[in-house]
């Protein structure tokens, strides 16, 4: 089931391209990662405003009787505090006239219990906006279910609108079956913009892929389209080298590994069912060989050396993409034990995550910010 058209319900009778003030225009709704709405003000900044049930227990800016309703930016400018709680407040004050028919309407509509653990769906709409580029998920769930990931939290409360059981992170997938043609559609309607496949909701080639092909066919389209965007792909799995041709294949491509550690026993305690470290290297370096860009990145830095890190790092990719722990999720067991307990520390992170960098550009490699390299948006012999 596809809930956004249930949160198009929910603050009735705005529509998209409508106004809310003090909002401005809705310009998008989306429930691939929670419930967001996406308003866009006079001056083209935009906001988001994101609705989870109470039970989730998280700080809101504003209450209806069962949703918490929260805001952050969609850009590079932060949005002013009085400016967020008042928009907050606006969302609310409309869906609290809607939730409780909708979410009537939901109960019917829903399945009981916890239902397949593999769920072929169909979706709407697939390329989401991000901050400079738009996310391509042909998967939403992941089946290597690393513990720290900050995906789960957020698609636990859309599992539950859905009537579906509360199950471990790792255990789930949901597979867009028809996520080639809606990109196709998609890309022929849209602006060329670079895009990141696949964002924080799963990986692009966790098991199912080998019997979906999704991400290889979302591949083809893009390969094909007549304006090809830019394409980040970031994964754990060495699948990825089943396609090398392919990815060689589109002008501007990059494949990024996560490598939060030179040392696999560490590896092995935090990510136990995603690839060994040496077999992520060495993809790297047969994707390089192979004329795709390649580039790395290290979230969240875990125990292992610096530098055996970084001239691992320094032999296969351009470019690292360093940041910090975002929250422990469903890994507090894993840092809970004494070897690994001071990793969880925020300024053990920040410092780590500084000597890093530091050591990368030692040896000459462009360590950046955010999710994409910068020369993602180069000119493809760049």
């Amino acid at each position: 089931m596809d809930l956004t058209p249930h949160l198009l319900a929910l603050v009735a009778p705005v529509g998209i391209g409508e106004t809310l003030a003090p909002a401005g225009r809705l310009v998008r709704a989306s429930s691939e990662l929670g419930l967001r709405l996406t308003f866009e003000d006079a001056r083209g900044d935009r906001v988001h405003v994101e609705l989870a049930p109470l039970e989730d227990g998280a700080r809101r800016a504003a209450e209806t009787e069962r949703f918490g309703v929260s805001y952050r930016s969609g850009g590079a400018e932060s949005v002013p505090e009085a400016r967020g709680l008042a928009i907050c407040r606006a969302v609310a004050e409309v869906v609290a006239r809607n939730e409780a028919a909708v979410l009537a309407r939901l109960a019917e509509a829903r399945g009981v219990g916890a239902g397949p653990r593999i769920r072929e769906v169909q979706v709407t709409q697939l390329l989401e906006p991000a901050d400079g580029f738009e996310t391509l998920s042909p998967y939403v769930g992941c089946l290597i279910g690393c513990r720290f990931c900050y995906a789960q939290s957020r698609l636990a409360s859309t599992r539950a609108l859905l009537g579906l059981a509360d199950v471990p992170w790792g255990s789930y997938v949901d597979v867009r079956v028809n996520a080639p043609a809606v990109l196709a559609r998609e890309l022929a309607a849209r602006p060329v913009r670079a895009i990141k496949l696949c964002p924080i909701v799963s990986d692009p080639y966790q098991a199912v892929e080998r019997r979906y092909r999704l991400t290889r066919a979302c591949l083809e389209v893009l390969r094909d389209t007549p304006r090809a965007p830019p394409v980040m792909l970031a994964t754990r799995s060495t699948d990825v080298l089943e396609d090398a041709a392919l990815l060689a294949s589109i002008p501007r491509a990059f494949v990024a590994f996560s490598v939060p550690t030179i040392d696999d026993a560490v590896r092995a305690h935090f990510e136990p069912r995603g690839a060994p470290i040496a077999a992520r290297l060495e993809a790297l370096g047969s994707l390089r060989s192979a004329g795709v860009r390649t580039c790395a990145v290290v979230q969240p830095p875990l125990p292992g050396s610096v530098d055996a890190l970084a001239d691992a790092l320094a032999e296969v990719v351009g470019a690292v993409s360093v940041d910090v722990l975002r929250g422990e999720e469903g890994a507090a067991a894993d840092f809970d034990d004494p070897r690994y307990a001071h990793a969880r520390d925020p300024g053990w992170q920040r410092s780590r995550a500084d000597a890093i960098r530091a050591a990368l550009a030692a040896r000459g490699v462009e360590a950046f910010d955010g999710e994409v390299p910068p020369r993602l948006y180069g000119e493809p012999d760049a």
